[in-house]
């Protein structure tokens, strides 16, 4: 039997802090006392949650007094220093930052594709990459079927995966404003800069999608690339994903297989018009995929468009997702 946890969330007050609480009352999960943190700037705001107002507290030392559970939605500078005096203090992190996601000590999970991994929880969880959760389901469906050799990422990322200052900047692009955030103007116009450039070339972002999936696949023998564009939108990335296998497939087997994969909703009838879109996929918590086709300039290849709500399953669902798998395998909370 599982009691009702005390639980923290480190960065309440930001875009993936209030989707968290938003998600936690949608999912019933069962929490006794509830902590709201963020930085000084936010102490004071007050936080609705299941009919009750809660004030923001700023986040110290202390904070993790008493706490089973805590939820990490600030930033990596934030987990740099918090996570391991929580961790002390016996409190289980699930961080959505890209802090923790490499270390091999933690595992980086997203709960349809890799839920044994939670058994090797030290203490530290990670929430991957927001454009790296939504590829993972169909690529894991296929690499158990057929696998994969190597993988060709383009994702069309919307601005609220910087947070309120990207989603500013577009709200005052459209009005003719110039952008305090991205290098360019984003309204009307695609910038392949997320994150920063390394000396490889390749952005951050890119990095993390080719490192992460690799890990949460369990497999470092794919080949994968990835380019990644900021796009104006709101909400719900895109991506297009070309994806090379070991040996021959047929279509309506693909097919079946994306269907049968939990979380995965197959939206493809073109001659229908009927293919996944962003404003769709925002306010869901499904991937949706559809595009598909044969790749005929490689033997075994197959094109995917893959779309999903950033802030929710890209992060703040996928993080609560975690917390109940912790719950179903008696790893927290357990009376």
């Amino acid at each position: 039997m599982h009691r009702k946890l005390n639980v923290a969330l480190v960065g309440a007050t930001g875009m993936v802090g209030r989707k968290i609480l938003e998600i936690l009352e949608e999912r019933n999960f069962p929490i006794n006392n509830l902590h709201v943190l963020a930085s000084s700037r936010s102490v004071g705001l007050e936080l609705d949650f299941r009919g009750k107002k809660y004030i923001v507290n700023e986040l110290n030392a202390e904070s993790f007094n008493h706490v089973d559970l805590a939820f990490f939605a600030a930033g990596g500078a934030i987990s740099e220093v918090y996570v391991p005096t929580a961790v002390s203090k016996g409190v289980i992190i699930i961080d959505n930052s890209s802090v923790f996601r490499m270390d091999p000590s933690v595992p980086l999970i997203v709960p349809e594709v890799n839920p044994e991994a939670v058994m090797k929880n030290k203490g530290i969880l990670a929430n991957p990459n927001c454009s790296t959760i939504q590829a993972v389901l169909p690529l894991k469906a296929l690499h158990h079927s057929y696998k994969i050799k190597r993988v060709v990422f383009s994702t069309y990322q919307a601005v609220s995966g910087s947070g309120t200052k990207g989603y500013k900047d577009l709200q005052e692009g459209i009005k003719g404003n110039n952008p305090e955030f991205y290098p360019h103007p984003i309204a009307f116009n695609c910038i392949p800069h997320i994150d920063y450039f390394l000396k490889n070339g390749y952005t951050k972002e890119e990095m993390k999608m080719m490192e992460e999936t690799k890990k949460i696949l369990n497999d470092h023998s794919i080949g994968i690339t990835a380019t990644t564009v900021r796009v104006p939108v709101f909400y719900g990335h895109s991506e297009s994903i070309n994806i090379e296998f070991e040996k021959a497939f047929k279509m309506e087997e693909v097919r079946e297989i994306l269907r049968d994969m939990p979380g995965i909703i197959l939206l493809d009838e073109p001659s229908d018009n009927i293919y996944p879109l962003a404003s769709f996929a925002q306010g869901k918590d499904e991937v949706f995929v559809g595009r598909l086709r044969k790749d005929e300039s490689v033997e075994y290849g197959l094109n995917l468009w893959v779309v999903a709500d950033n802030i929710r399953k890209g992060a703040a669902t996928n993080a609560v997702q975690i917390a109940e798998l912790l719950l179903e395998k008696d790893l927290i909370g357990c009376s």
